[in-house]
């Protein structure tokens, strides 16, 4: 599991998988047999707009908002007419030493490419 993962589910976005448990109690011990079966209940996903007061937050959404056109149009040229999946969907949060010497995030989107598909009436015979 990815450190976001994790934290999807730790948060409640995301289920813990059977196949993930035993992973999941040795790297937090402190976790039992039923604080691992509500992990792996299926997550009523959600959105709490006050979580937008919150700096970090508010900086990847502000990143979103600014940059949102220019990449939709991106993956528009590179893709076709579609989408990024949020649900078949990796995330990574990595730091690194920039030219400067100075800290520096690298945040990592990797959808899968969903085309929107024409609507079609279907002919009669």
């Amino acid at each position: 599991l990815t450190n976001a993962m994790v934290s999807q589910i730790f948060h409640r976005q995301a289920p813990l998988k059977q196949a993930s448990m035993d992973k999941m109690r040795r790297a937090v011990p402190i976790l039992n047999n039923d604080d691992l079966f509500e992990m792996s209940k299926p997550p009523f996903r959600s959105f709490d707009p006050d979580i937008i007061q919150e700096p970090a937050i508010y900086r990847l959404y502000e990143v979103c908002m600014h940059y949102g056109e220019s990449v939709k149009e991106i993956i528009n040229e590179k893709c076709g007419d579609g989408i990024m999946s949020a649900i078949d969907f990796n995330l990574s949060v990595e730091s690194k030493k920039g030219s400067k010497g100075e800290d520096r995030i690298v945040v990592t989107f990797d959808g899968k490419f969903l085309p929107f598909s024409e609507q079609r009436v279907e002919e009669e015979e």
